[in-house]
C-alpha cells in the first residue's frame, strides 16, 4: 500500500504560500520547522494540522468527491468523462484512475494524522493542549477511515505509519472494527476538540458530535444480515443524542437563503460544521494541490469562468434526480442550471449570466462560481469554495432518520419541524409526517452535488440491501431518455420526437456495494484479497459523551 511519507516543511509551505485568506491558513511557515524542533508550541501545532483541511485531500476532492458520490448514487450523468462514468456505469475496476488516486487520498490523511499525532504526543507542552490537536487529527483520520469502511469495507487500519513502510504486506481488518476505529477517532474528538474553534474553519467538539451521528447512523444498520429490515436501536439512540448536541449546543445555525451557501463569500459560514479549506487567488500552476478545481470540471463553458477551463457542458443532471423536485424547489436552480436561469454573481459586469447553452439539458451550479473579475479570489481552475463535508442541514436529517429508526413513519415534533425547516427554505409545504421515503427524498435533493447520496445507499445497504438494488434497477441508467425542461416550474417532459439512446451499464446487484481495491496495491500488497484479521485496540472506548 502506498502510504506516502508527507514530508512536513512542504505539506506546510505548499498549504500556506501566497495566501491571503481571513483564515488559520494564513500562519507565517517556518523553515526552521523540521525533526526534533518541530512540535514546539501550540503554534507549531497548527501548522502542522492545517494541511489536513486541503492537500492531503485534494486527490479525493478533484474528481472523486462527486464523481462516486453523486455519479455512482446517479444524481450525475457524464457520458464524456471517465472520473464519472465508470461510476455511474457501475463499470469501474482497480484500474479507474480516480478509485486509485481516492484510496491514496484516504491513506495520505490517515498517515499525515498519524504523523501529527505521533509528534505531538512527544511533545513537552502541557497536555491540555496537546490533546486539543491530537483530537483535529483524528477527526481527520476517523473520517477517512469511514470513506474507506463505505467503499471498501475491510481494509488496513493504521495507527504507525513506520510499520506499513517497514512492512506493507499486511491483512486487512473486518469493516465493523474499522467502524470501531473510526468511532473511537471521533468520540475522542468529541471530548478534546475544543468548544471554540480556534481560527475560522477549524473543528470543534461539536464537528465531532455532528459527525458522529452520521457515523452511529451508518453503523447501527451493519448487522451482517444485509435484508434485515432492522437497525441497532442502542446506535439509532446515539446518533440521535450526537446530533442533539452538535444542534442545541453548538454554534450552528441555518442559513436563511439555500443559495448563499454556495456563494464565496460565505465560506465558514454559520451552517458549515466540516468544510476542506481551499487557498484563494493560486492558480492550478501557482497552488495545484491546495485549490478547488471542481468548477473547471462543472462549468459548461468558458464565458463563465473567463478562461479555457471550463469543460463540463457534457456534465448533466441524471433525469433521475430531475423528476425529484418539486414545483417551487429553490434548490433546483441553486444546484443545476437550466435554460433561462439567471445568476446575478456570475458575469457581473454585464449585469449576471443567463443560462442559454441548451434547452435539453441541465448543467452543475453548485460549485460554480465565475470568473476572477467576478471575484478576485477565484482563478484558473480555482473556484475558491470550500468543500462541504457536513453541514447542520445533513445533521437536522440524521436526527429525523434516527428518529424514524425502525417505525414505518413518525410524527415526532422535534424531527419534523427540522426537515421542515429545510422544506421552508427551498419554497415547499410542510411535511405531516416522516417516512423512509420521503427522507430518502429529502436527503437526496438537499445535499446533491455535495458527494453524499452514494453513502446514503450504501447507509440503506447494511440492513434493506434488495429494496436498496431495486431502487437503482428503477433508475434505467442503461436508457438516455430525451426530455425538455421548463425552469421555471421545475418541469421535465419527456421528448418523443427525439429518439432514447442506451448504453451498456454493470450488473445490478450486492457487489456494487463494495468498490475493487486499487490493482496498483494488490499487486503491492496480496493479503488485501486474502480475509481479513482482528485489530487489537490498545486504549479504552470513551463512553462518557452523553
Amino acid at each position: 500500500m502506498k502510504t506516502h511519507k508527507l514530508i512536513y516543511t512542504l505539506a506546510i509551505a505548499f498549504s500556506l504560500l501566497a495566501t491571503a485568506c481571513d483564515s488559520f491558513l494564513e500562519v507565517s511557515p517556518n523553515d526552521q520547522i523540521t525533526g526534533d524542533n518541530f512540535y514546539q508550541s501550540e503554534e507549531d501545532f497548527q501548522a502542522a494540522t492545517a494541511p489536513l483541511y486541503n492537500k492531503v485531500w485534494f486527490d479525493f476532492n478533484d474528481k472523486f468527491y462527486y464523481g462516486l458520490g453523486d455519479g455512482r448514487a446517479y444524481n450525475l450523468y457524464a457520458p464524456y468523462s471517465d472520473y464519472i462514468y465508470p461510476f455511474s456505469d457501475l463499470t469501474e475496476t482497480g484500474l479507474t484512475g480516480p478509485l486509485v488516486s481516492a484510496w491514496q487520498s484516504f491513506y495520505n490523511v490517515i498517515q499525515q494524522s498519524n504523523r501529527v499525532v505521533i509528534g505531538i504526543k512527544g511533545s513537552s507542552v502541557e497536555d491540555e493542549t496537546k490533546n486539543k490537536y491530537i483530537a483535529e487529527a483524528r477527526f481527520m483520520r476517523g473520517v477517512a477511515y469511514w470513506y474507506l469502511a463505505s467503499l471498501w469495507g475491510d481494509v488496513i487500519l493504521c495507527e504507525d505509519p513506520n510499520e506499513l513502510v517497514n512492512n506493507p504486506i499486511v491483512n486487512t481488518n473486518p469493516v465493523d472494527q474499522v467502524y470501531e476505529f473510526v468511532m473511537r477517532d471521533l468520540e475522542f474528538a468529541a471530548k478534546y476538540l475544543p468548544e471554540q474553534a480556534v481560527n475560522d474553519g477549524r473543528l470543534t467538539k461539536y464537528s465531532a458530535y455532528a459527525m458522529l451521528s452520521r457515523i452511529y447512523l451508518s453503523y447501527a444498520g451493519l448487522s451482517g444480515n444485509p435484508n434485515s429490515g432492522a437497525r441497532d436501536s442502542e446506535y439509532l439512540d446515539k446518533a440521535k443524542k450526537a446530533a442533539e448536541v452538535a444542534i442545541n449546543d453548538g454554534p450552528y445555525q441555518l442559513m436563511e437563503d439555500y443559495a448563499d451557501l454556495f456563494m464565496i463569500e460565505n465560506n465558514n459560514n454559520s451552517e458549515s460544521i466540516f468544510a476542506l479549506q481551499w487557498v484563494p487567488y493560486l492558480n492550478n500552476s501557482t497552488g495545484y494541490g491546495v485549490i478547488n478545481t471542481q468548477q473547471a470540471y462543472f462549468a459548461a463553458g468558458s464565458e463563465i469562468t473567463g478562461d479555457d477551463a471550463a469543460w463540463g457542458y457534457w456534465t448533466r443532471a441524471s433525469y433521475d434526480i430531475l423528476v425529484q423536485y418539486e414545483s417551487d424547489d429553490v434548490r433546483r436552480k441553486a444546484t443545476w442550471m437550466g435554460y433561462g436561469d439567471q445568476y446575478d454573481e456570475i458575469n457581473k459586469a454585464n449585469g449576471g449570466y443567463t443560462y442559454e447553452k441548451t434547452e435539453t439539458a441541465l448543467n452543475v451550479k453548485k460549485g460554480v462560481t465565475g470568473s476572477t473579475k467576478d471575484n478576485a479570489k477565484i482563478a484558473r481552475m480555482n473556484s475558491a469554495l470550500n468543500t462541504y463535508m457536513m453541514r447542520l442541514a445533513e445533521v437536522y436529517l440524521n436526527y429525523a432518520e434516527a428518529v424514524l429508526g425502525n417505525s414505518a413513519a413518525t410524527t415526532d415534533a422535534t424531527a419534523l419541524g427540522y426537515v421542515n425547516e429545510l422544506r421552508d427554505r427551498a419554497g415547499l409545504e410542510d411535511l405531516t409526517e416522516l417516512t423512509d421515503k420521503n427522507l430518502h427524498k429529502e436527503r437526496r435533493i438537499e445535499l446533491c452535488m455535495e458527494g453524499q447520496y452514494w453513502y446514503d445507499l450504501v447507509r440503506r445497504a447494511y440492513y434493506e440491501q434488495q429494496e436498496v438494488i431495486n431502487d437503482i434497477i428503477l433508475q434505467d441508467r442503461g436508457t438516455i431518455q430525451p426530455f425538455t425542461y421548463e425552469t421555471s416550474t421545475n418541469t421535465l417532459t419527456d421528448d418523443d420526437s427525439r429518439d432514447a439512446g442506451s448504453r451498456s451499464i454493470g450488473n445490478i446487484d450486492a457487489s456494487i456495494f463494495l468498490l475493487p481495491y486499487p490493482e496498483s496495491e494488490v499487486v503491492q500488497n496480496p493479503l488485501l484479497k486474502e480475509d481479513p484479521v482482528e485489530y487489537h485496540f490498545t486504549e479504552e472506548r470513551i463512553t462518557d459523551l452523553f
